[in-house]
């Protein structure tokens, strides 16, 4: 079991707490062609969505449990699908064990309304 959880930490990111990611103006910007999100997540919901903004963080449920970073790992399996992205195009750059997370998404293929109303607003401003 220890080897798997070891895995999914690598594979995931989020393994230094040297990395403190990037500091965001909102809850999403481009950087390249990767988008870095800001997230505040609510494990163990009723139903796995993409909430609204809070502040410079986008609520994030899942339904798994905040067990040994399954909670994040199910969020990220989420997130792929939403973004159009394999799981292995998100890298958790803080946050595997906390609510309090940053997310890079490598040229994501879907914008779900709420991120691409954000990234329109930011380009216009």
């Amino acid at each position: 079991m220890r080897g798997k959880v070891l895995k999914n930490r690598t594979a995931h990111g989020g393994g230094s707490k040297a990395n403190k990611g990037q500091e965001l103006d909102a809850f999403c910007a481009w950087d390249g062609d990767t988008l870095v999100l800001n997230i505040l997540g609510t494990p163990a919901a009723s139903r796995d969505a993409i909430g609204r903004p809070k502040g410079k963080q986008l609520r994030v449920s899942v339904t798994e449990k905040p067990v040994r970073g399954r909670a994040t790992d199910h969020m990220v399996r989420f997130l792929a699908d939403k973004f159009g992205v394999a799981v292995s195009d998100i890298e958790v750059m803080f946050g595997r064990y906390n609510v309090n997370k940053q997310l890079r998404i490598r040229a994501p293929q879907k914008l779900p309304a709420v991120v691409a109303r954000q990234l329109a607003g930011a380009d216009g401003a």
